[in-house]
């Protein structure tokens, strides 16, 4: 079976507190269509600093 590319964006925030994602399809009009979310909280990094 062949595989199906899509055009994708990501987008990513990495902070103190958690760690956020987002990703979207591109769509042929040039809209974005979000295919997923996500967050996680972040264990490690004060400030800044890992």
């Amino acid at each position: 079976m062949a595989k199906e590319y899509k055009d994708l964006v990501v987008g990513l925030d990495i902070g103190t507190a958690k760690i956020m994602v987002v990703v979207a399809e591109v769509m042929p009009g040039g809209e974005l269509r979000i295919a997923g979310l996500g967050s996680a909280p972040t264990h490690g990094l004060k400030r800044g600093v890992v």
